[in-house]
């Protein structure tokens, strides 16, 4: 019945970018980790600087559940997962019965307390920040690679980053400005 909870222990064992060489390779665990501290920021900053009204807590448990679904199905890479419409949504539909599975784990009780954070409601503004942080995330993989001599992530970098500067959205013009730029910095730099 607790298979859950074992079940997401394997997200440290799943790769993530597994199409491209990495110089420093990451798991979903630590992925999830990394997009739900870059989501508590976009909450904080769409609250505080730019008077919204996010549920912060919400935000950082969606991120650190988005990727629930990969436990069951492994990572797909990008190129591949939106190839093109067809396979987009059934990949999609993969993930949600994964997630629809996994929640089936726990224990009756505890099903409606984690069913929001695994299946989430897209269309919420806490789960666009989600959306969000994720992308930051990947164009904070890409500056580290490239960063560490890996050219194979200069093409991602640069479309990614494209991709986050024509979003409409203040706290994630916010991020970019005030913290993308520590993210290209050395150690040394950052003292």
């Amino acid at each position: 019945m607790f298979k859950f909870f074992a079940f997401l222990n394997r997200m440290k064992y799943i790769k993530r970018w597994s199409l491209m060489r990495s110089v420093r390779s990451e798991n979903i665990m630590e992925h999830s980790q990394q997009v739900a501290v870059i989501a508590h920021a976009l909450a904080l900053i769409n609250n505080k600087i730019y008077g919204g009204n996010i549920d912060v807590n919400k935000v950082v448990l969606l991120a650190q559940y988005h990727e629930v679904g990969e436990v069951i199905t492994g990572d797909l890479p990008t190129p591949i997962k939106y190839f093109n419409p067809e396979i987009k949504t059934a990949y999609k539909d993969l993930e949600k019965n994964a997630s629809v599975r996994l929640l089936g784990m726990l224990p009756e009780e505890l099903q409606d307390e984690y069913k929001e954070y695994v299946l989430p409601d897209e269309d919420s503004e806490e789960y666009k920040l989600v959306k969000y942080a994720d992308r930051l995330a990947a164009y904070f993989k890409c500056v580290e690679e490239v960063k560490a001599g890996n050219s194979e992530f200069k093409k991602a970098k640069t479309s990614i980053g494209a991709e986050l500067k024509a979003v409409k959205n203040p706290a994630v013009a916010y991020y970019l400005k005030e913290f993308a730029p520590a993210y290209e910095l050395t150690l040394d730099e950052l003292d």
